[in-house]
């Protein structure tokens, strides 16, 4: 009888695989650590981004820990504390200092800041064209850093005098200067640009709290350096025969209001700032003029002009005569 073949089936063991082992192993780590990461590790939700926590001298690491806890800066003080005491090799220390929350960041990088001292702070690029007042100034800073204060910062403005001398540049902020250090920054970048033309403001014999006030004017009243020194020369001559400035400017620094949208009840707001009802300059600059702005106030054109109004393209018509200033506006500001 012939021998009967016996066929071997192979029924693999994935238990005991050693390549299906490790990648199961592998597997298996990686989710648990995405778990970790996910319920403990990452950034909790309201991670306060673009804000600066002050960790002050002789905070212990459970201060630290339950204030970022309740700061929502991290989900677990268990984990923070862990980590730090690892990156500290035992020897558990924070440093204080101003740490800039710029983005989401896990635990574990937190952890290595504070512990390292990495405060990461680094200088915001702040654009504040000319013509702007501190008020709008405000906003722009409110805008880039959630710490700043608007109040403090208009009222040290009003308190110190300082609108119209607030230089209009481009600044490289850091998150964690106070608003008095922001002023203070503008204010000595005022003083050194304005060196340029200090003999010329002598010479010209106006102070220069007057050119500054009239140079916050033309700012907003003219764009080229050749109508502004056009203005300049017809605003001082209003100035001298005793006649109201009249410049719709003004409104922008009562009620925030331009030409296009005054009305006549507008015109008889009671406010010092009001250049239709007041005459002379406004009590202090209504906005923070640039150097071309100021050299144009001190090299007037001196025309035979008393009026002037800018058209819906930006033209600038100029008139002799108040009849003749009419004609202009119904000629050119015709809707």
């Amino acid at each position: 009888m012939p021998e009967e073949q016996q066929v071997e089936t192979y029924h693999p063991n994935f238990l005991f695989n050693k390549e299906y082992r490790s990648a199961t192993i592998s597997f298996i780590t990686a989710f648990i650590i995405a778990i970790f990461y996910i319920s403990f590790w990452s950034a909790p939700k309201g991670f306060p981004i673009k804000s600066i926590y002050n960790l002050k001298s002789g905070q212990t690491l459970s201060v630290v820990s339950d204030n970022f806890v309740k700061s929502k800066i991290i989900r677990s003080d268990f984990w923070f504390k862990s980590f730090v005491y690892v990156f500290s090799l035992g020897d558990v220390k924070v440093i204080a200092g101003n740490y800039a929350l710029n983005k989401k960041q896990s635990v574990v990088t937190l952890a290595w800041r504070v512990s390292h001292g990495g405060l990461d702070i680094v200088p915001v690029k702040i654009v504040l064209p000319e013509g702007l007042n501190s008020f709008e100034i405000a906003d722009i800073l409110s805008n880039n850093f959630p710490a700043f204060d608007k109040k403090i910062f208009s009222g040290l403005v009003e308190k110190g005098k300082l609108e119209g001398y607030l230089f209009p540049d481009t600044y490289f902020i850091l998150p964690n200067m106070t608003e008095a250090e922001i002023i203070k920054l503008m204010k000595d970048n005022f003083n050194e640009k304005i060196k340029e033309v200090a003999i010329d403001i002598k010479k010209f014999g106006k102070s220069e709290s007057d050119i500054i006030k009239m140079a916050s004017i033309l700012e907003e009243e003219g764009r080229t350096i050749e109508t502004r020194e056009i203005i300049a020369g017809i605003l001082w001559k209003r100035l001298s025969i005793g006649m109201a400035l009249q410049v719709d400017s003004s409104f922008k620094y009562i009620n925030g209001k331009t030409t296009a949208t005054l009305t006549l009840e507008d015109l008889k707001i009671d406010s010092p700032y009001n250049s239709y009802t007041n005459r002379g300059l406004p009590p202090t600059p209504i906005s923070n003029p640039g150097l071309e702005a100021i050299k144009a106030t001190i090299n007037p054109i001196k025309t035979s002009y008393l009026y002037f109004l800018s058209d819906n393209r930006g033209n600038m018509h100029y008139a002799i005569t108040f009849e003749d200033h009419v004609l202009n506006k119904q000629k050119f500001l015709r809707n």
